[in-house]
């Protein structure tokens, strides 16, 4: 009679980061609930601004928030009061969803490979500083690329320039405005992306 146990591996806390609406949060609060998102548990979010309806979001999922109000404080005192976020819930993972504050050099060496972000192009097209939101867009459009899309990558200390881990295509299409082209990226990329992300970086199948 064998007495192995077969204990189940531990899910791995992830912590959230928002400043605004919080539609990638939903995604991965969803993705929870369905089970896609099996080997993680997003087990606070932590807010820049007391204003993100985020937050809503994750107290409706009976998951903890935290604000760290940005304007009010310097770089440091923010990046300090959310390390210490992260120590109190024992954070394995980060996840940067429609975040908006760039952080230090100092602070994203103290977590290599264990934060992700999702931008809205296909990196290494339309990245890097001055590109976020529907300045993206806007720039694939002025362009006139017939294919834009998603990544989700490793956050170093390059804007944008950590390793990636997913992307997808999204075609361009005749009369798209910035916002319709950034909803398509959203519903077609980004939110397909990022659970999957996520999950893969949980259970350890990238590194």
């Amino acid at each position: 009679m064998s007495n192995i146990s077969h204990a189940k591996t531990p899910k791995k806390r992830v912590a959230v980061f928002v400043s605004g609406g919080g539609t990638n949060l939903q995604v991965l609060l969803d993705a929870q609930q369905t089970g896609a998102l099996a080997s993680g548990e997003i087990v606070v979010v932590i807010a820049s601004n007391a204003g993100a309806y985020a937050l809503e979001r994750a107290e409706n999922a009976g998951v903890p928030t935290v604000v760290v109000p940005r304007k009010e404080l310097s770089l440091q005192e923010f990046e300090a009061r959310c390390l210490e976020a992260l120590n109190d819930y024992q954070v394995d993972f980060m996840v940067t969803a429609g975040f908006m504050t760039i952080f230090s050099e100092e602070f994203i060496a103290r977590f290599p490979n264990r934060m992700i972000n999702v931008h809205p192009a296909l990196i290494p097209s339309f990245c890097g500083k001055g590109y976020y939101g529907l300045r993206v867009h806007e720039a694939v459009l002025a362009r006139g690329v017939k294919l834009t899309g998603a990544t989700v990558h490793f956050v170093n200390e390059i804007c944008d320039g950590g390793p990636i881990i997913l992307q997808k295509a999204v075609e361009v299409l005749p009369g798209d405005t910035p916002e319709v082209l950034q909803r398509r990226v959203m519903e077609q990329a980004e939110w397909v992306l990022l659970p999957k992300a996520l999950e893969m970086v949980c259970k350890g199948a990238v590194v």
